[in-house]
């Protein structure tokens, strides 16, 4: 069963062993394999860094941009908020007793995946309806913050936020140790990921881009709220990525890392008529360690990117030959 890339970013709208940024040493990157991905990432932040150089970008130009799911943490068997969507069912289901005949809720409460996903894009909608609106923002939040720091993955055993990417973390701080101002652009809900990027990232709620839904301003109680409403306002993915770049951040990046189809308007954005620029594509090849997967995956496809990137000189990160370690140690 293929799960709808967009549709799963509708869910959306479909972790961390330290708070603070990784130390940057003599090695600023040690989880990764001495191999070409490695020396093209050090080689670029170089050259860009380099009083003097050709290619030297004053640092109040080096903007990086990094997709989240399958980029900075895992997202199979489906993506994370999609769990976080299913688990909220299960927690509502008592005050809603009608979802035990309804569709696709009854489908969430059954644990009949394939049942939710037959209803398609509609069956998401609703199911982001009942459980990311009708609410306000701060209670949202609270939610989030709650499971995010409770849930755990169905393979793994490991808390979600503890299902991030060693290598990757070491390239946010080494990027960041440069200068660089590093943001997440992301299809999942740009709500559902500010409560926890900071701490897991380094990465604070004002540098996520991600897709929404409409909101509206209320005084409840004499108190200002920003109200969620079960309506879909903007979808961060595949040629929104530039649009919710130039909305929200105002510059083009140098940098950007993705590890899908969903990713190639962004691997575009970046680098095509722009230099020095650069691409980098994480490739999930690693069945042991985690998953691999590219062109029929389910979610997290990559197959325009992948073909495209020896032409456009995209650097391939191969989890598989690149990475000593996927997840931080325990």
């Amino acid at each position: 069963m293929k799960i709808n890339c967009c549709a799963c970013l509708v869910v959306s709208v479909a972790m961390t062993l330290t708070s603070s940024p990784i130390a940057v040493a003599d090695d600023p990157l040690p989880s990764w394999n001495d191999t070409a991905a490695k020396q093209s990432i050090v080689a670029f932040v170089e050259k860009v860094t380099q009083p003097g150089s050709p290619d030297f970008v004053p640092a109040d130009e080096r903007v990086a941009t990094f997709d989240n799911d399958g980029t900075l943490w895992s997202e199979q068997p489906y993506y994370f908020q999609l769990a976080f969507a299913l688990d909220r069912v299960k927690e509502m289901a008592p005050d809603h007793p009608e979802w035990n005949t309804q569709q696709p809720f009854q489908g969430v409460l059954e644990g009949n995946l394939k049942a939710v996903m037959a209803g398609g894009k509609k069956s998401l909608i609703e199911i982001v309806a009942a459980t990311h609106a009708g609410m306000t923002a701060e209670e949202f939040e609270q939610i989030v913050t709650k499971w995010i720091s409770t849930a755990k993955h169905p393979k793994s055993g490991r808390l979600y936020k503890e299902m991030v990417y060693q290598p990757m973390l070491e390239l946010l701080a080494y990027l960041r140790a440069n200068d660089f101002k590093t943001f997440i652009v992301s299809g999942g809900g740009i709500e559902f990921m500010r409560p926890w990027t900071e701490a897991t990232y380094g990465i604070p709620p004002e540098q996520v881009v991600g897709s929404s839904i409409k909101s509206r301003y209320e005084v409840r109680d004499g108190k200002p709220v920003i109200v969620r409403l079960p309506e879909i306002d903007f979808i961060d993915d595949k040629e929104g990525k530039p649009v919710g770049i130039h909305s929200h951040i105002g510059r083009r990046p140098i940098f950007t890392a993705g590890n899908s189809d969903g990713d190639w308007a962004m691997l575009q954005y970046t680098t095509i008529g722009r230099s020095p620029s650069f691409g980098l594509i994480v490739h999930h090849t690693d069945a042991d360690r985690e998953w691999a997967y590219d062109r029929e995956s389910h979610i997290g496809q990559l197959d325009k990117a992948l073909d495209d990137a020896e032409q456009k000189g995209w650097t391939v990160a191969d989890m598989k030959q690149d990475w000593k370690v996927v997840y931080p140690s325990k």
